[in-house]
């Protein structure tokens, strides 16, 4: 709890640019994420695609019944 009350006693400034700093941080890490695996030969197949499609649950809407 030390780190919240910390956080929350820094100028509103501070906290933006340490949130925007994050953010940037994660995107960085995204993009750089998905560069390597295109590097190193991660890429999925239309094979793979399928196969992970084909193991996702399927979702089907049930009409209500009135009473």
């Amino acid at each position: 709890m030390a780190v919240w009350q910390w956080f929350k006693s820094i100028p509103p400034k501070t906290r933006m640019i340490i949130g925007v700093g994050v953010m940037a941080y994660a995107g960085v890490g995204l993009y750089i994420s998905d560069v390597a695996e295109e590097k190193l030969g991660y890429v999925p197949t239309e094979k793979d695609k399928e196969h992970l499609k084909d193991a996702l649950p399927k979702i089907s809407a049930v009409e209500k019944r009135s009473t």
